[in-house]
C-alpha cells in the first residue's frame, strides 16, 4: 500500500492505495475536485458537505447514463452498477474516515 496525497477543493487527503492504483485514483481526485470546485463557484450549493453529495449524485447519474459497449461493467445489470457504486463509496469512507480526527 502505498499513501497517496491529493487535494480536493483546497483541503488536503491523504489516502491509501496499492501502488498500480495511483494513477487512476489521481484522475479521480483531480476529477472530484473540479466537479465539487464547479459547483461551488456556481454559487447555488453552500457547504462542503452539500457539495460532495452534489458532486457524487452528479458523477453517478454521468455513470449510470453511460452504457459501454465493451469493457469490465458491460455486461452488468443497473442494480449490479448501484452495488459496485455502494462498495466504491464504502472504500472511500473507510479511506476518509481516519482523517476527520486530523480537522
Amino acid at each position: 500500500m502505498k499513501q497517496l496525497d491529493v487535494t480536493i477543493m483546497g483541503q488536503p487527503y491523504r489516502l491509501m492505495c496499492k501502488a498500480d492504483e495511483e494513477r487512476a485514483l489521481r484522475e479521480a481526485a483531480a476529477f472530484l475536485d473540479k466537479k465539487m470546485c464547479a459547483i461551488r463557484d456556481a454559487g447555488k450549493v453552500k457547504g462542503n458537505d452539500r457539495i460532495a453529495v452534489m458532486a457524487a449524485l452528479g458523477v453517478a447519474a454521468e455513470f449510470l447514463s453511460v452504457k459501454a459497449p465493451q469493457g469490465p461493467l458491460s455486461d452488468l445489470s443497473i442494480l449490479e452498477v448501484q452495488q459496485k457504486i455502494a462498495a466504491m463509496n464504502q472504500v472511500l469512507d473507510n479511506a476518509l474516515t481516519p482523517q476527520e480526527t486530523l480537522f
